[in-house]
């Protein structure tokens, strides 16, 4: 009963936020319309939206397999997730939102997004540094300083 209500949990929030911040205001600012780039601008972008797409929904499913959890602040894990993409990044979340919006910018040849795409990366290092990271340093306590000290923060590790 716990994982499934975990894995509502975490349907609900995958709709809300990142539905949000790479569904809606990137149709906001494009309305969908290409710029009709070249062929091979279309395939690196359709690529980086695609794997993007992927990692955000395996790290979504390991917060209810692993973690019995989610990932919105109002329901968090019972234990630390660090396995599957975690064992290489901190953050696979929120670069797999960016390469999405990496993605469209790219499919759909607009600049605009690839801006949108730096505002988000300023707000989203904000937001670990100031609440993420010490909210986790408080919930999880030793595990999560070791985890920090070993597994980087942006770069991923091989």
């Amino acid at each position: 009963m716990r994982r499934l209500r975990a894995a509502l949990g975490s349907l609900v929030f995958l709709c809300v936020a990142p539905g949000v911040v790479a569904g809606l205001i990137p149709y906001l600012l494009t309305g969908w319309d290409s710029t009709d780039p070249s062929v091979v601008l279309v395939a690196i972008g359709a690529t980086v939206a695609g794997a993007g797409a992927l990692v955000l929904l395996q790290a979504f499913a390991r917060f209810v397999v692993e973690g019995i959890g989610t990932p919105a602040p109002v329901a968090p894990t019972e234990r630390l997730v660090i396995g599957g993409a975690y064992r290489h990044v901190r953050n696979p979340m929120y670069l797999a939102v960016g390469a999405v919006i990496a993605g469209q910018g790219l499919l759909l040849g607009r600049p605009v997004l690839l801006a949108y795409l730096a505002a988000y990366f300023a707000v989203v290092s904000l937001f670990v540094r100031l609440y993420e990271e010490p909210t986790l340093a408080a919930r999880y306590g030793r595990e999560y300083a070791i985890y920090r000290e070993t597994v980087p923060r942006w770069l991923p590790r091989v």
